[in-house]
């Protein structure tokens, strides 16, 4: 302990955080539980499969960005929403369900639909089978239980780990969606959710106007 004192500044620095065992990020440990950066805070932890399944069939990327997978996500997320668009599978969902079946057919594109099905179902199967892996992960790296790096500063954003309130963010989430994310600092899912809202908004114009039109 008095090995300090016969040291320079910078060995003297070097001896106290190899001594205390203080936050390192030298990337020597084979698996982390979090990561803190400018865009957001991504972790891991564990989840029930069938839950994030659940969201990847009510929506494909759903599942996914509730697994911090914001760029296979963001990939289904627009995948499907092109697709569905071109095979018309939602005008057919109404048509069938006010029982005009042969106008459902019309205006089914069968060539579109043959894609959707196959991404639909690895969407739902690949969100099962990454929620199973990290919870793997999640395990083994409690177990090695390595410091992470609990802030992050940049030329735009500055990001910190720190307590924040559940209840909070959901009030935020109430009033306007979107808030929530900003308000846990997840910026990616943010941009995801304005950008939805705002297609909904010009996609809901356009449908008035071709109401109002007729």
């Amino acid at each position: 302990r008095f090995k300090a004192f016969t040291l320079n500044r910078a060995e003297m620095y070097e001896y106290i955080v190899s001594a205390f065992d203080f936050d390192k990020t030298d990337n020597t440990a084979r698996r982390y539980i979090a990561h803190v950066s400018i865009f957001g805070t991504t972790q891991i932890h564990l989840r029930n499969p069938y839950i994030i399944a659940w969201w990847s069939a009510a929506f494909p990327g759903f599942g996914h960005l509730l697994l911090s997978k914001y760029l296979r996500g963001f990939v289904l997320f627009i995948w499907e929403v092109v697709i569905n668009i071109k095979s018309h599978v939602n005008l057919a969902m109404i048509y069938s369900f006010q029982g005009n079946i042969d106008m459902a057919k019309e205006v089914l594109n069968t060539r579109w639909l043959l894609i959707y099905i196959p991404v639909y179902i690895f969407a739902i199967w690949d969100s099962y089978r990454t929620t199973v892996d990290l919870n793997k992960i999640y395990v083994l790296a409690e177990r090695e239980n390595h410091h992470f790096n609990s802030f992050s500063i940049g030329a735009m954003e500055i990001n910190y780990l720190d307590k924040r309130n559940p209840i909070l963010s959901v009030v935020w989430s109430l009033l306007m969606p979107g808030l929530g994310q900003l308000y846990i600092h997840r910026i990616l899912l943010l941009s995801l959710l304005l950008s939805g809202q705002l297609f909904s908004f010009i996609i809901l114009t356009c449908l008035k106007e071709f109401l109002f039109y007729f």
